[in-house]
């Protein structure tokens, strides 16, 4: 979700990239709907940094949007990934197991790693709440975000497929596996309600996604009909995804440890990505694609569903402070993974 503010509908984009049509021409009901879905996503990175500025500036614009519509609003984002999703997309991508075991390990071992890492200076080295430390490490918990299926899109429009892969399994296995790393990783700084985690996430994310997934199958021509409305409501709820837990958690953000946070924050997420790029070189080295699968597993491994977390640390942590590293997080990983893309496609130029 972003963050994992994330945009699942964007995995849609890979279908004019399929090794079979790549150099066919579209059909027009195609080419009208990648069309919408360009013209929206275009303007998703300054709506990222505009929805920012204004929530700092001038927070009631976002307050309304209380911590109670974060769970449906991620809702409507996981269903969005089940409308744009279809089977027959991910048959040459699920031919590379390595690279999706790869890509999962870099989201549920490599990260929580680096997220209990400054969860744990946090506390010890800047003497930050405990609670703060929690709230990091539960980010690093969380699946990827399906805003790197975006990035990969626009940087190696081949391997969109494969981001979509490894991003959907992280997703349907969150549902065990984020509660367990939480209840590891923070359990003995804060009490975990792995239960009640297992639960919300189902309702939040597993639901969502099978709904879209039903509805795609059985009644494609009303996923038609919606699918073109999808990119600008979430392109909506994404700047009030990313205004709303800076604008409720302002005064946190502000205060004279919020600088802290932020750079803790920045440090993982900039430590995520280098750890993906060069992870997956080593690994991969002999691939003749190796440059783009390094930089498809370094958006997974720096981009995480940073507003799943929020949604948990609101509902399953008492101490607000917990919610402060997730709100942070959505804005960050989103603008940082914007900036490789605008660096790795001058590259590529």
């Amino acid at each position: 979700m972003l963050f994992n503010f994330s945009h699942p509908l964007f995995s849609n984009l890979k279908l004019r990239y399929s090794n079979e049509d790549l150099h066919e021409v579209p059909k027009q009901k195609d080419s009208s709907i990648v069309k919408i879905l360009r013209e929206s996503n275009s303007l998703l990175p300054h709506v990222v940094l505009g929805s920012t500025l204004l929530a700092l500036v001038y927070p009631p614009s976002f307050t309304w949007f209380t911590t109670r519509y974060y769970a449906p609003a991620l809702g409507f984002l996981m269903f969005a990934v089940g409308v744009n999703s279809r089977e027959n997309d991910f048959l040459e991508a699920f031919k590379r197991p390595a690279a999706i075991f790869a890509g999962y390990v870099g989201q549920f071992v490599v990260k929580p790693l680096l997220g209990y890492l400054f969860g744990t200076i946090s506390a010890t080295l800047c003497g930050l709440p405990p609670s703060i430390g929690a709230g990091i490490m539960l980010v690093s918990c969380v699946s990827g975000a399906q805003l790197s299926n975006y990035a990969t899109f626009l940087t190696d429009p081949l391997m969109a497929p494969l981001s979509i892969i490894m991003t959907s399994l992280s997703t349907a296995t969150a549902v065990f596996i984020t509660p367990m790393l939480s209840l590891l990783l923070i359990g003995k700084r804060l009490p975990v309600d792995v239960k009640g985690m297992m639960s919300s996430i189902t309702q939040i994310v597993v639901v969502p996604i099978a709904a879209g997934l039903l509805l795609n199958r059985f009644f494609p021509l009303i996923c038609d009909a919606i699918r073109p409305i999808l990119p600008p409501l979430s392109v909506l709820v994404t700047a009030l995804c990313v205004g709303a837990p800076l604008a409720l958690n302002i005064d946190s953000v502000l205060s004279p440890f919020g600088v802290t946070i932020l750079l803790l924050v920045i440090a993982f997420h900039f430590s995520a990505f280098v750890a993906g790029y060069f992870f997956s070189g080593l690994v991969f080295h002999k691939a003749t694609d190796v440059k783009a699968l390094q930089r498809t597993l370094s958006y997974e491994t720096g981009m995480q569903s940073s507003l799943l977390a929020l949604a948990l640390a609101n509902r399953f942590f008492q101490d607000p402070l917990v919610g402060v590293p997730p709100a942070i997080s959505t804005v960050i990983m989103s603008l940082m993974g914007f900036t490789l893309v605008i660096v790795w496609a001058k590259r590529k130029e």
